[in-house]
């Protein structure tokens, strides 16, 4: 890399460092930390455990803000400092500085669009296929292990709650947990009907087939916001677990099914290990939901916009994954494309992720 490059390089960090600073606004974070070590001090601070644990992790993230920008300060100054002495021998190290700066300010970036009330939760994921049958069934399996490539490559938790597996191949619907910070920021934007184009292993004719799955998305709200549910409107029933997993499974009624009747939400959960631990998973998803949809509720009536999933069928799609007759991977909303669909099954959705991210942030 030339010595120009590198100017242009460090001119253009100097003004992205310069962006973050004010969207930081560092005095203010100062302050918020001084006010929250404060509180952490007094003798009845951990009189309430969960309010005291989320002012913990909320004054930890603050921290992590701060450290984050002084160290991108001081990957800018390094950088900087190789064009003062202007050895041309250091230019392969300031190269990768550039890189390595580049890549930093990126996610810095990113993680800043994570600014709504729900971001920083934990999300819930559920897939149910739509239009093509075993095709369909099939597709939403591989969407769920994509899902979990993606957890575990981000490296967050990944916490299965309810699998209903089809009878010839794939899952007739599956609900799950991916859980670190961000989580449901980052994943929110996969809500909507995924695409699949493929040649059909479970056609004798080889021809081309077109599946679709339904991926709903839901914060999992924590234990400061409190939805009240009428014992009156829950229908609760229980079954026999059908899914993977240990000695538990198949053996008794464990798994629980509640159906808030007012507004039809059904949720199931079969994972945990006795009914009442899968009751009390499944009634906290279902606050989880009942708390969207009332949010969206409001925010409809504020914009007289709606966040329904469209059908689950032709024209509905968010994003096509096709593998026939050519490869590609494409976002109807961003234009983002991926000439390697292997990549993106196996969880590398970084680019759409951020695309979407921006993207949403130039539209809501």
């Amino acid at each position: 890399m030339e010595k120009y490059e590198i100017v242009k390089w460090l001119e253009n960090f100097e003004k992205r460092i310069n962006d973050i600073k004010e969207v930081l606004n560092l005095d203010n974070l100062t302050l918020q930390i001084q006010k929250n070590e404060e509180k952490m001090l007094t003798e009845e601070f951990w009189n309430n455990t969960k309010e005291a644990t989320l002012l913990t992790q909320q004054n930890n993230a603050l921290n992590d803000s701060i450290k984050n920008y002084q160290l991108l300060t001081k990957e800018y100054d390094d950088l900087a400092t190789i064009i003062e002495l202007d050895d041309e021998s250091l230019f392969d190290e300031a190269e990768k500085l550039v890189h390595n700066l580049d890549k930093h300010l990126e996610k810095t970036e990113i993680d800043l669009l994570l600014d709504e009330e729900y971001d920083k939760m934990n999300a819930i994921l559920e897939l149910h296929p739509g239009a093509g049958g075993t095709e369909s069934q099939d597709w939403a399996l591989m969407l769920f292990r994509m899902y979990k490539r993606y957890a575990e490559r981000n490296n967050f938790e990944f916490e299965l709650i309810d699998y209903l597996e089809a009878n010839d191949a794939g899952i007739k619907s599956v609900t799950f947990l991916i859980k670190g910070i961000n989580a449901y920021g980052k994943i929110k934007g996969e809500k909507g009907v995924h695409r699949l184009v493929r040649i059909s292993p479970f056609d004798a004719n080889s021809r081309r087939h077109t599946s679709f799955v339904a991926c709903n998305v839901t914060p999992e709200i924590n234990d400061t916001i409190d939805i009240k549910i009428n014992a009156e409107d829950l229908k609760i029933d229980t079954y026999r677990s059908s899914g993977a997993g240990g000695q538990h499974v198949n053996t008794t009624d464990s798994a629980v099914r509640i159906t808030h009747l007012p507004t039809g939400i059904v949720v199931s959960c079969q994972n945990e290990r006795s009914q009442i631990q899968n009751r009390e998973r499944a009634l906290q998803i279902l606050k989880s939901k009942l708390y969207q949809k009332l949010q969206e509720e409001q925010e409809q009536m504020k914009k007289n916009i709606g966040a329904p999933l469209k059908e689950n069928a032709f024209g509905s799609q968010i994003r096509s994954y096709i593998l026939h007759p050519y490869a590609m991977v494409k976002d109807h909303r961003t234009g983002v494309e991926s000439s390697n669909p292997t990549d993106v099954l196996d969880g590398n959705l970084d680019d759409f992720i951020n695309a979407y991210l921006k993207w949403y942030k130039n539209n809501k």
